[in-house]
């Protein structure tokens, strides 16, 4: 993440002695100088962070995808019995413990390009609102400085989550999958849905990834900056790795917690037709959250959001501690960019 801001924040504070001030000054123009990455070794440094943090998480995010996807295809007496132990002791009784990390493979394959695009357009996206006249000097503007960082995260959302959108449907029908196996692998899968559903079924649920992608990356990365920036104005000795790793972890449960609704609709309309099953929802997106409301209540929205909440501490946490540590390991390579 750019510095620009807690640079200004640390000096301009005038609460330390004038030796303090300067080493925290020297020390964030220090990050600031790691932060100054090629394109490529941005692009690396996204796509590492992403696929460390997926591979560290894959378990809980198998628990999760399988509550969300309950009340599709089960009735009222399974579902009140669901809970988070007894679904994990299935997996490793009847599939073992590989089983937990099922479909990790076409995860990595997907959030290696997502994480990627999404870390690098969005320090784009900033760069590009910076320039737009009234929020040019947005570091001394709180609400241009807030706003940038939504909008950037909001457009990088959307930018990451429609060019690898494919890979996102099958990473989530190979999840999905228990005893029965439809989809053999990655391009069986992406073979078999063009086929059984045409090009369009690659992109079933794509409008609820879209209203969930844009606001969760805008929430996770604002959060993550803001905390980040504060954290490191009033405490500039604490290590930046430790820093980074509990700033995304409270921005990991921020932007969980507001869109998870959306998360649950688009997983089950990912799953529509799965494997030859029988349609459950036909209605559209609005259609589905009225059904899921009607026929499991409200608490319907946020099945699942205890083991989301277990993966998405470590999760976002991880991804931004790598992504940091990556962008001071490449910054010693000279970029060609």
């Amino acid at each position: 993440m750019q510095t620009e801001a807690r640079v200004g924040v640390v000096v301009d504070g005038g609460q330390r002695d004038g030796c303090e001030r300067k080493f925290v000054h020297q020390q964030q123009q220090s990050i600031h100088r790691q932060a100054q990455i090629g394109t490529f070794s941005q692009l690396l440094a996204g796509g590492i962070a992403g696929a460390v943090s997926k591979t560290c998480t894959a378990p809980l995010a198998r628990l999760t995808i399988l509550f969300q996807v309950q009340g599709m295809h089960s009735d009222v007496a399974t579902l009140k019995k669901a809970s988070i132990w007894r679904e994990a002791s299935r997996i490793v009784n009847e599939e073992g413990i590989r089983a937990f990390w099922k479909g990790n493979l076409v995860t990595i394959a997907h959030r290696l390009p997502y994480s990627s695009v999404s870390f690098y357009s969005y320090e784009r996206y900033k760069n590009l609102l910076q320039s737009v006249p009234g929020l040019e000097n947005s570091s001394d503007n709180i609400g241009a400085h807030l706003f940038v960082r939504l909008v950037g995260g909001f457009l990088a959302g959307i930018t990451a989550a429609t060019a690898t959108y494919p890979l996102d449907l099958v990473r989530t029908r190979l999840a999905a999958q228990t005893n029965v196996i439809y989809y053999r692998g990655i391009w069986h899968a992406l073979c078999t849905i063009r086929k059984d559903e045409r090009i369009f079924g690659l992109y079933k649920g794509l409008g609820a990834t879209l209203l969930s992608v844009g606001p969760n990356i805008a929430i996770s990365f604002s959060v993550y900056e803001t905390l980040r920036s504060q954290w490191q104005s009033q405490r500039p000795h604490d290590s930046n790795v430790m820093v980074s790793l509990a700033c995304g972890s409270l921005a990991g449960i921020a932007s969980s917690s507001a869109i998870f609704p959306l998360d649950l609709v688009r997983r089950r309309m990912q799953l529509e037709g799965a494997g030859g099953q029988a349609r459950v929802y036909s209605t559209g997106l609005l259609g589905t959250f009225a059904q899921i409301i009607r026929t499991e209540g409200w608490r319907g929205l946020y099945r699942g959001i205890v083991p989301e909440y277990y993966k998405v501490v470590p999760s976002v946490g991880i991804v931004f501690m790598t992504y940091e540590t990556m962008k001071i390991l490449l910054s010693s390579y000279p970029s060609k960019d």
